[in-house]
């Protein structure tokens, strides 16, 4: 990994912008631990302002506009490196060209990652397992958030089994309960749709492959709540107490109705969506009793961050364990990794690539850049980039995924200038100035050659780039010299002007 010049902070913040509420959490690193400092929650409903076409309405985009607003003033004094922001599933969904986001991210005032199912759900489970006594039995985590309930196995920090189900307390509640009104047919039908939704996974998920289950989220929170409250259950939730919880809320027969000790006015009008869902888990997985755990994806992303700090990325091991599935040549990869690493630090400066994450995305894209390979070597740069930008990489969000996949893509044959368009702002001029790095690297490996080559210098300066070699190198390997020629016709197609002496 690159290193940094950067000063660890003492303090840092996760933010988990979820679809029923947004979370803010602060904490102090003491000794290698967090201390959590400060928490801020606000019901946003952010899931109930999406419409059938994926637009989100201007009454739930003003909502969480401002609280983002108000988070941003608690963070406003922590540098970028302190803060992970991740939205989820609401946020996956939303289809408007990135417009939202970038309004979100101006009022947080800090980068605001999407992630997919499958990874937070193992930041959910990485929150859950920090908060449970050390031990090998495997466990079952279910987290039931606004639009997605997130179904993990796992044992101590690792997860086995992850899965993300597109069902959730606010969309639950949209389907089934619009009006408001709540009957036994409704909630039969509520709890059906949640047992077919589990049924491509129950297999795998149910009772038999775990001997502990555990609940986390707001939602099944105030179901324990509740339960307990009313003296159905002593510990966490068990199918009992969540039979007789269901017939009270048929009972009470509207939304507004509901009048159950410990349901929180915010709470209320997602409960019977909550409910349907939690019981279609219970059912489907057979599960007789669920613990219920304090700590979830906030907490996950705080601990993961700690992690970084203390130079322990995920990402890392992820990108290894990618190379050895796909049975990439790693030493290859390493070679091309080494000479794109030198021709980073020579340009950094004059093409302002600043952005600590850039030097660790052109060292992934370089180790993985033939991953394709293992489809066919015939536009292997292709079939990489598409694996890349769907594959269930841990600890990459969504936005680092199709940067290391279009760098891929564009690691050789014509410069794919379009492909940059899908990129932030922020990114397409560095993307593309990254990938001129690694084709570069490619390029002087290009013959595989275990032999340490001389590393060429470079300089750049906007579209210009300037490569000198030890003197009469070029004309000892022509075939170098050839590519250099094709190359410099590849990039000035893309508006760049290659020359090399």
């Amino acid at each position: 990994m690159p290193e940094s010049n950067t000063a660890p902070p003492r303090t840092i913040a996760a933010v988990d912008l979820g679809s029923n509420s947004f979370h803010l959490i602060v904490a102090q690193i003491e000794n290698e631990q967090l201390q959590v400092i400060d928490r801020l929650k606000e019901m946003v409903r952010l899931g109930a302002g999406l419409d059938n076409k994926k637009r989100l309405s201007e009454e739930a985009q003003e909502r969480a506009l401002e609280c983002l607003s108000r988070f941003g003033q608690r963070l406003r004094d922590l540098p970028q490196h302190a803060v992970r922001a991740v939205g989820t599933n609401t946020l996956r969904q939303i289809r408007d060209g990135g417009a939202f986001l970038r309004k979100a991210e101006a009022a947080l005032n800090h980068p605001i990652e999407i992630i997919a199912g499958h990874e937070e759900a193992r930041l959910v489970y990485l929150g859950v397992a920090h908060g449970l006594a050390g031990g090998e039995e495997k466990r079952l985590v279910v987290d039931i958030g606004g639009g997605s309930t997130e179904l993990i196995i796992g044992t101590g920090m690792e997860t086995l089994d992850r899965e993300s189900l597109f069902m959730g307390c606010v969309s639950f509640s949209r389907r089934f309960f619009p009006d408001g009104k709540i009957t036994q047919q409704l909630m039969d039908a509520a709890v059906i749709a949640g047992r077919l939704e589990v049924r491509p996974v129950q297999t795998v998920y149910e009772n038999g492959h775990w001997e502990l289950a555990v609940g986390s989220s707001g939602t099944i929170r105030s179901i324990r709540d509740v339960v307990q409250a009313q003296g159905w259950s002593d510990t966490g939730i068990n199918r009992k107490s969540l039979k007789k919880l269901r017939k009270a809320i048929v009972d009470a027969g509207a939304v507004e109705k509901l009048k159950l000790e410990a349901l929180s006015e915010n709470r209320r009008p997602v409960f019977a969506g909550g409910v349907a869902v939690l019981s279609a888990v219970f059912k489907a997985l057979n599960i007789e009793q669920m613990r219920v755990s304090d700590l979830a994806l906030r907490e996950g992303l705080l601990f993961e961050l700690l992690g970084s700090i203390q130079q322990h990325d995920v990402r890392e091991r992820t990108v290894g364990t990618l190379a050895q599935r796909y049975g990439l040549d790693q030493e290859q990869g390493q070679r091309v990794a080494e000479t794109a690493r030198r021709l980073f630090q020579q340009v950094a400066k004059s093409w302002k690539l600043d952005d600590p994450e850039l030097p660790l995305l052109l060292q992934w894209s370089a180790i993985l850049h033939e991953i394709g390979v293992a489809i066919s070597h015939d536009a292997h740069h292709k079939h990489g980039a598409y694996i890349l930008a769907n594959a269930d990489l841990a600890g990459f969000s969504r936005q680092t995924q199709g940067v290391l996949a279009v760098l891929v893509r564009a690691h050789r044959r014509k410069f794919p200038s379009s492909q940059f368009n899908d990129l932030s702002k922020e990114l397409r001029e560095s993307g593309k100035r990254l990938a001129i790095l690694l084709r570069l690297a490619v390029l002087l490996h290009r013959g595989r050659s275990t032999e340490r080559k001389p590393a060429p210098g470079i300089m750049a300066e906007k579209s210009n780039i300037l490569l000198s070699f030890p003197a009469g190198w070029l004309d000892e390997h022509p075939l170098t010299t050839a590519e250099l020629e094709r190359e410099a016709k590849y990039l000035d197609s893309a508006g760049y002007f290659l020359s090399y002496s």
